[in-house]
Parts: C-alpha cells; sequence; structure tokens
C-alpha cells in the first residue's frame, strides 16, 4: 500500500460523499446557491463543513469566531453543532454575501446564535482583545484574506482558550504552495503561515488534506 494520500477524483468524491455526508437540505439549498455567484470558490466543500461541525462537537465549543463567512454555509456547520446557549461571531466586510448568509441563518432558527461583525477582521479581534475576550474562546475558524492569516491566527491564538481550536483553510492552495515557479502574494502568504504554524511551540497541529488544505491546531 502507498503511504501518499489517495487524491479524489469525481467518481471517489461522490462514493465519499454517498458514505460520510449527513448534509441537511437546508445546507444544500445555500451550497447550490451561492455555486451560481462569481466568487463560489471561495466556499467550503460539504465535507469540510460536516469536519468542522464534528470539532465543534469534540470540543463542545460554546463560543466560537470565524473570520471571513462569505455566504454562511461554514458558520451553518458550526452553529448548528453548537448547544443552545452556544454564541458565534462572524467576521465579513460584504453586505451582499453575508445578506445571503443572514437568511439561511434565521431560516434554520440559528439566527440567535451568531452576531456577524461587518468590519475589517482585524479591526473586530483588535475589539475583542481590548473588551477582555482573551481566551474566551473555543474554536476559531480562519477563511479570509490570505495577506492577513499570519496576523489572523496571532490574535486567535491570544482569544481562544487554552485547549481549543484554531482551523485555517486553504492552507494547501491548490497545490500552488509545493509549486517552486509560484510566487503570487496569496501564494507567498500561505507559505509563510505554513512555515510560521510548522516552528510554533504555542500549538500541536495537523494538516489534513481536505477541501483546500484544513490546518487544525490545539492551543497548548
Amino acid at each position: 500500500m502507498s503511504n501518499l494520500t489517495t487524491e479524489l477524483d469525481q467518481r471517489l468524491q461522490a462514493y465519499l460523499w454517498s458514505v460520510s455526508l449527513r448534509e441537511p437540505p437546508l445546507y444544500q439549498r445555500l451550497r447550490e446557491e451561492t455555486a451560481h455567484l462569481p466568487e463560489h470558490n471561495f466556499q467550503v466543500a460539504p465535507e469540510q463543513g460536516q469536519f468542522l461541525a464534528l470539532l465543534v462537537e469534540l470540543t463542545g465549543a460554546r463560543r466560537v469566531l470565524e473570520i471571513g463567512s462569505f455566504t454562511g454555509y461554514s458558520a451553518l456547520w458550526m452553529a448548528g453543532a453548537m448547544p443552545e446557549e452556544g454564541r458565534m461571531v462572524c467576521c465579513d466586510v460584504n453586505e451582499t454575501w453575508t445578506g445571503i448568509a443572514r437568511r439561511y441563518w434565521e431560516e434554520a432558527g440559528l439566527g440567535d446564535r451568531i452576531e456577524l461583525r461587518l468590519a475589517p477582521a482585524m479591526d473586530t479581534l483588535d475589539g475583542l482583545l481590548a473588551d477582555g475576550a482573551a481566551g474566551t474562546f473555543d474554536l476559531a475558524f480562519i477563511d479570509a484574506d490570505k495577506a492577513n492569516y499570519v496576523h489572523y491566527y496571532r490574535r486567535c491564538l491570544r482569544l481562544v482558550r487554552q485547549g481549543g481550536l484554531i482551523c485555517l483553510d486553504n492552507t494547501l492552495w491548490a497545490g500552488r504552495v509545493a509549486d517552486p515557479d509560484d510566487h503570487a502574494p496569496e501564494t507567498e502568504a500561505i507559505r509563510a503561515f505554513n512555515a510560521l504554524i510548522h516552528e510554533d511551540p504555542a500549538v500541536s497541529l495537523s494538516l489534513v488534506p481536505i477541501g483546500d488544505g484544513l490546518t487544525v491546531a490545539r492551543k497548548r
């Protein structure tokens, strides 16, 4: 047997969904509506959304922070996995995309669990720290502009409690991080982040080859 990760073609992807994915019809509707947007590739894969929900359940997360909510698909999965008293803070800057998100959050009965903050994420994170929120979040999910991944990570490391998780999407960047000829700013930003967290003694980590690569770090 090979020690390489199995590559997913369309047939194997369909099989994976058939034996693993438990996507509620409402979530599927949001995913399909989002597929019509020019930026549809911003949305996490359904198996990744379900994996994030499992992480919420495993950690018993009651306070979740999301940086980059797009149309709200990943937030649906995570908020739906939290207990009734659970609360999410979602950071985004786009009113059009988050307008779609709000509609589905409300339809799912999760609107009261999710606080959307429409502002640059760095401002929101710094505001949370200034308000004494350090160490109060159980899980943070970062899926926003790649240039700021290092800055988002460092702030989330302060906001998440000891034993909490920080998850970051797109850390395989469609394979471009392994292309020595690719020096695009976003590619270099993800390379820099991957190198930084790999050497960071503050966390335990694993880069999981799900979706476009999901780094899962546990704060020590």
